[in-house]
């Protein structure tokens, strides 16, 4: 078995060599092209006439021509080499300049904290890129499923991933609607939850989340129940507009609501601080020119981090509008 890889492994060892020797029907002419000696050209093709087990070259002093299986080889051999070597050039496009499909996993509670404020001025800002984004609760294994990066809070992701914030920390908060506290007195205190219809989460590995609060320096969970069992955040929180219950969700993502009067925040001062959300990738090596792009164009939308138009032009590959 090892045997048979090794052969395989070496099997387009002197293509190249080959096929400009039958262009240019000459092993001088075919080593001026290829910018190597004419003795060097002879022994590359002398090795695969080995490997290939017949001559594929008629040799005289005077001329070089084909043999029966030389054509052979050449009808299948110079159609596969060219696509590969198209192959490589349309890969090797991407390490340029920043192209292709962009493949993000996403749970659904970071799509309108993060992405839907940003997604159509990148696209605009990148029209070479496509982004596909992939909305699901589970924590996804990158590089088996396919993707260039995923979006998680900070908690949730490996040790052995980069990641990028892209949001500063932020409460993790109590909310409930004026509909159910005209129908339930409000909590003043984490024990005061049992009276209540706590809207809940289930997590990707099927347990059902407790509602973490802190209580001075002390790190507080509580079994809570309720009328509802949701997989994401925003599922929740609908719920909790319509009063269904309390529900426990990243303040960024009721803010509007809050600042609306639909939600009332509640038992802030026993608050959690969630690290914030991250974008995650499996290494620096790894980060293709789209991943970067969109790490870049989050960074500035979001006034993180200073970005230098000349920078941000020469990684889009495109000119500036105002230059002629």
């Amino acid at each position: 078995m090892k045997q048979n890889f090794t052969v395989r492994r070496g099997a387009l060892d002197g293509v190249e060599a080959f096929l400009s020797v039958a262009e240019h029907r000459s092993f001088r002419r075919a080593a001026a092209a290829l910018g190597v000696t004419p003795s060097a050209i002879s022994q590359v093709v002398r090795a695969l006439e080995e490997r290939v087990g017949a001559a594929l070259f008629l040799r005289t002093t005077r001329s070089v021509g084909l043999t029966e299986a030389g054509e052979r080889f050449l009808s299948r051999a110079k159609p596969a080499f060219e696509e590969l070597v198209a192959a490589s050039e349309v890969a090797g496009q991407l390490g340029e300049r920043p192209a292709g499909l962009l493949r993000l996993a996403v749970p659904r509670s970071v799509v309108p904290i993060v992405l839907e404020p940003l997604i159509a001025s990148f696209c605009e800002a990148y029209p070479a890129i496509e982004v596909e984004i992939a909305v699901s609760e589970k924590l996804v294994d990158l590089a088996s499923e396919g993707f260039d990066a995923g979006v998680r809070m900070g908690e949730f992701i490996a040790a052995d991933m980069i990641a990028v914030r892209l949001t500063p920390p932020f409460p993790i908060v109590v909310v409930g609607s004026p509909d159910y506290l005209s129908r339930r007195q409000p909590p003043e205190c984490i024990e005061d939850l049992r009276d209540h219809a706590c809207l809940r989460m289930r997590r990707s590995n099927g347990s059902v989340a407790p509602w973490s609060f802190v209580d001075g320096n002390e790190a507080v969970e509580v079994i809570v129940s309720g009328p509802l069992i949701a997989h994401d955040y925003p599922t929740v929180l609908g719920a909790a507009l319509q009063g269904a219950g309390l529900a426990q969700v990243p303040r960024p993502l009721a803010e509007a609501a809050i600042a609306d009067g639909r939600l009332q925040a509640l038992l802030t001062s026993f608050a959690v601080t969630a690290p914030g959300v991250f974008l995650y990738h499996p290494g620096r090596r790894q980060v293709l020119p789209k991943l970067r792009a969109f790490i870049e164009h989050i960074r500035y939308r979001s006034g993180d981090a200073p970005r230098d138009e000349a920078a941000g032009r020469a990684l889009r590959g495109r000119p500036d509008a105002n230059q002629s």
